[in-house]
């Protein structure tokens, strides 16, 4: 099952973004707000950040009290975060100007902002912008494409899929937006991954789905190894396709749901690795015959993230040697060189643990300059598996983050 590109309206939700202004000297929408209908049910994940932002704490409180949601509140160009109780009260204040205005619980509101950390939000220009946005509110697929637009940062382009399945015999959608282009590692990164269906489901089964797609989705892709601490992946279920309540998630409707939730997370999380900070090149890292599919993520993660083997893709140079010291540094038991394969793009360069005899240069050269980047690793152990996908490094990722504030 795979999701296409764009939107698809989904029932029981309206969006709707203004520029606030947040961004002080950037002519865009800033603001997004999504409503949904009464009896949506919610789920999020967020970041393992210890110093996490006041929006995300507010908005763990707030799935916490209830699984109901009735709106989304996100603002781009301020991350509310390193703030202080000065931060809380802020992000506190405009949960209540949009309680009022949409005449909903506070505790039904979640919270999400992205951009510079440690500067105060500008609450009095969101408070006076969330009307506006409330009569901007609408289901087109036009309101989702400037949605999408609205939440982003450093992103090149905007991100925004969907997808239909059946379900007990009728058709359940789901669209997807994230944004996130930097700061993208494991435990969540700087990303939002934001997912709303039709689907009739119980808030546990919800909670459950969610857990397993971005477990092998957002928290398998890497960047540059920094996560941040505003990031959340979030879920709402309007309830509005008519489907026979999952209560199940054990049952076949569950199952398929699962699916369509997976593969829509997967394809998402791969926009925000192929749109990394500088990237010209797109990578998978394959490993299997781990021991576990937990050391299978060790080592796929110890590569991706190597400045080494990052610069030599940027390079196009197919220095495995790099590649190598990386599986061999892992922080794995169990794992023995003489056990090692490795293929770049199907080509094979090592063959347990030294250089194939029938490896040329010319062929990692070839395989190397490739935009599409596979690196399958074979660890010879056990059946435990995992991919993970991230970029090349480039000077343009120094240049961005270098000038990010300026």
């Amino acid at each position: 099952m795979r999701s296409e590109r764009g939107a698809i309206p989904i029932r029981g939700v309206r969006l709707g973004s203004v520029r606030a202004p947040v961004y002080e000297r950037k002519d865009r929408d800033d603001l997004m707000i999504c409503a949904f209908d009464s009896g949506t049910v919610g789920s999020a994940l967020t970041t393992n950040n210890r110093f996490c932002a006041a929006p995300v704490k507010i908005l763990k409180a707030n799935r916490d009290h209830t699984a109901a949601v009735s709106h989304w509140l996100i603002n781009a160009g301020n991350a509310n975060a390193g703030t202080g109780e000065l931060g809380m009260n802020a992000c506190k204040a405009t949960i209540q100007k949009l309680s009022r205005e949409a005449q909903v619980p506070p505790e039904t509101i979640w919270p999400f902002s992205t951009g510079v950390i440690g500067e105060l939000l500008p609450v009095d220009l969101i408070n006076l912008a969330i009307p506006r946005v409330l009569d901007d509110l609408s289901e087109t697929s036009k309101a989702w494409e400037r949605a999408a637009a609205a939440i982003m940062t450093t992103d090149t382009y905007s991100k925004l899929r969907h997808l239909k399945c059946d379900i007990g015999g009728v058709t359940v959608s789901l669209t997807g937006m994230a944004k996130g282009s930097g700061m993208i590692h494991p435990d969540m990164a700087t990303m939002f991954g934001l997912i709303m269906t039709d689907v009739a489901i119980s808030s546990d089964c919800l909670n459950s789905a969610l857990k397993k797609a971005v477990g092998h989705s957002f928290n398998c892709i890497t960047v540059d190894g920094d996560t941040s601490t505003n990031d959340v992946c979030a879920v709402a279920a309007t309830g509005k396709a008519g489907n026979p309540m999952i209560t199940d998630i054990k049952s076949p409707d569950a199952f398929l749901f699962q699916s369509a939730l997976s593969a829509l997370c997967d394809d998402l999380a791969e926009m925000l690795a192929r749109d990394g900070e500088g990237a010209t090149k797109f990578v998978r890292v394959i490993v299997r015959g781990a021991k576990t599919n937990e050391d299978a993520h060790v080592v796929a993660n110890t590569i991706a993230l190597s400045p080494l083997v990052k610069t030599a893709l940027a390079a196009s140079d197919p220095n495995w040697g790099r590649v190598l010291a990386a599986i061999g540094r892992a922080p794995i038991d169990d794992i023995e060189i003489s056990h090692v394969q490795v293929w770049i793009n199907g080509v094979q360069i090592v063959r347990d643990g030294s250089r194939f005899p029938e490896y040329t240069e010319s062929q990692g050269q070839a395989a190397m300059a490739i935009a599409d980047i596979d690196i399958e690793i074979e660890i010879g152990r056990s059946d435990g598996f995992c991919r993970v996908m991230t970029c090349d490094l480039t000077k343009e990722y120094v240049r961005i983050n270098a000038e990010y504030r300026t």
